[in-house]
């Protein structure tokens, strides 16, 4: 056991008992006489000195005056430190103190500061929930690629940890992988803007190259398409595709859209700002297709909505999941059964690789979307036009949309609408059931 000398005074004042640090004399520190700790000095490295708690706990810490200011910067626990690693930590903060800093002020700020979930949540409730429509996207986002690093100060992410969670992610989705350092890349610079000083280490973490989705029906795909609407008794799951499809619209508007959003004598759709995308107001041509569809459903309606739903929140036409795959499935068993008429000598295998060539297994709902535009610009629409009608939302052409009127619009929007039909071979469906 180390001399009485080496035993801490009772009081604030400490006895600098001082010796050569060796795992068997640090063994041997005995406990404080008071409820406060008591302090050992190594005699090798200046300011390094281990502190004692009244329970037997020890720890490696360096003491010195700092800006004429006594500090404690505590530099781990003896049980999980070397005596020769706490001599070098302590020689890094000796070198900081000589070039002026105070490494003890540096902790404080990085103990001070936020969280990333800190900082997620002050950026949902000021940022994402006042401008962004999708804000619980950023809460999935969240949740599933950053929660891991939830309780992490901001200053402790690093360049190279955003290059490593990049890649992870970017081995089960390039596009998430992505849209993750983006969304990570707005809190950092939403941070800066309220006052946190550190940089954003998602600068320079070069994305993963995307190639842009251009799926869409082709004549043969919107025959069997049309076809398997015609059977799906759920009228207002069923019209709701239809008028995705021949608006051109976005899914949540056209779930939300209402009878008096409706110009009955324009034939025009007018979609709020504050419910459009790119945050302007919209006009949206209805087709004499589309108007009669919204005429036969106006007849019956007792909705504001005019795809009404059963939630008691919404109000309106919700989750169209389980109607998309009944109808796809649906439409795949047509093509299966026209390609069976017109094989009847090919072979069982020939009709096995018939079934795994699923038409429909990568056909999304935001794909009706591109249906429209495709066949605008498959029957002569300008560009503009085409982005004009799917309310696509450019700088460079911002003016020009704003002086281009609705006719040539109009002309494309029915030209397209009549050729898809055209090449569908199909009428107007009639009226049905919304039972599933």
């Amino acid at each position: 056991m180390p001399k009485s000398s080496e035993n801490a005074t009772a009081g604030s004042k400490v006895v600098a008992n001082k010796f050569v640090f060796t795992e068997k004399r640090l063994a041997k520190l005995p406990l404080p006489s008071s409820a406060q700790r008591a302090y050992f000095y190594d005699a090798t490295v200046r300011g390094l000195a281990v502190a004692v708690s009244p329970l037997g706990k020890k720890t490696f810490i360096l003491y010195r005056k700092v800006d004429g200011r006594p500090e404690r910067i505590a530099i781990g626990p003896v049980q999980d430190l070397t005596i020769e690693q706490a001599r070098n930590r302590a020689e890094e903060l000796n070198s900081e103190i000589a070039r002026g800093e105070n490494p003890a002020l540096n902790k404080r700020r990085i103990r001070d500061e936020a969280t990333l979930k800190e900082l997620f949540d002050t950026f949902l409730e000021h940022h994402s929930k006042v401008f962004k429509r999708t804000w619980k996207n950023d809460q999935s986002m969240f949740k599933a690629h950053l929660s891991q690093w939830q309780f992490r100060k901001l200053s402790s992410i690093s360049k190279v940890d955003v290059i490593n969670l990049h890649r992870r992610i970017g081995a089960r989705g390039k596009i998430s992988a992505n849209r993750t350092i983006e969304f990570l890349s707005q809190m950092f610079n939403r941070a800066r803007e309220w006052g946190w000083t550190g940089e954003n280490p998602c600068i320079g973490v070069t994305r993963f190259r995307e190639r842009k989705r251009e799926r869409f029906m082709d004549g043969r795909e919107l025959k069997l398409f049309f076809q398997s609407l015609q059977q799906e008794e759920n009228t207002t799951a069923r019209d709701f595709f239809l008028v995705a499809l021949l608006t051109g619209a976005r899914r949540a508007n056209t779930q939300a859209m209402q009878w008096r959003q409706i110009n009955w004598t324009t034939g025009t759709w007018a979609i709020p700002a504050e419910s459009s995308k790119s945050g302007e107001a919209m006009s949206v041509i209805l087709s004499p297709t589309v108007l009669q569809i919204l005429e036969r459903r106006k007849a019956t309606s007792k909705s504001e909505f005019v795809f009404p739903g059963k939630g008691k929140k919404s109000k309106h036409f919700v989750e169209p999941k389980s109607a998309w795959r009944r109808i796809l499935a649906r439409a795949k068993k047509i093509e299966l059964a026209e390609w069976m008429e017109a094989n009847k000598g090919k072979t069982a295998e020939d009709f096995k690789k018939q079934q795994e060539a699923d038409s429909f297994a990568d056909l999304r709902l935001h794909d009706l979307r591109r249906t429209l535009g495709s066949w605008q610009a498959a029957t002569g629409a300008s560009l503009l036009v085409i982005g004009k009608s799917l309310g696509h939302k450019s700088v460079a052409a911002t003016q020009v949309y704003a002086r281009l009127n609705l006719d040539p619009v109009r002309a494309a929007v029915n030209t397209a609408t009549a050729a898809m039909l055209s090449a569908a071979d199909v009428k107007l469906l009639e009226a049905g059931s919304d039972e599933k």
